[in-house]
């Protein structure tokens, strides 16, 4: 079984005045921590929300120093459980991100048979534009694809 799993981290920022400032600093500083090891952990910045319901920015600024949620997505293959996903990821980016408390915040069991269908899809879609692209009349084209086509067949043989 293969699980998407998200796990929130509050990213400490020093010396920043505004709060997309901090969001930038705290993606790169994220991204640095985790590259080239773990380069395919998508970083998204995190949601928050007040107490009644309100959306909050994602960076919270004091004293020009701030704390941004950032949100760590990453995909985890050939586990046994859901509970067995979470604690994989938590691993692999606890051990990058020192000194930042982490939460799993989501884990979604990933259907292998969908992503088989998609990439046939994929494939019957490619041979039909190609196909769509090679039977349209053009006098400069053809000639072009006379010339290139001897010598394609010439290399199959």
């Amino acid at each position: 079984m293969n699980c998407r799993v998200v796990v929130e981290a509050a990213v400490p920022v020093f010396d920043v005045e505004t709060e997309d400032e901090a969001i930038r600093i705290a993606i790169s500083k994220t991204g640095e921590m985790l590259n080239p090891d773990l380069n395919y952990v998508e970083i998204n910045m995190g949601e928050r929300t007040s107490p009644s319901g309100e959306e909050l920015p994602p960076a919270f600024i004091a004293a020009d120093e701030a704390l941004v949620a950032l949100e760590l997505e990453m995909t985890v293959f050939n586990v046994e459980r859901e509970e067995h996903a979470s604690r994989i990821a938590r691993k692999e980016i606890g051990q990058r991100l020192e000194n930042i408390p982490l939460e799993v915040m989501e884990v979604e069991v990933i259907e292998e048979d969908t992503t088989d269908e998609a990439e046939t899809d994929e494939s019957t879609d490619t041979d039909t534009d190609t196909e769509s692209t090679d039977t349209e009349p053009a006098d400069e084209t053809e000639e072009s694809d006379d010339e290139i086509l001897p010598e394609f067949e010439d290399l199959v043989e």
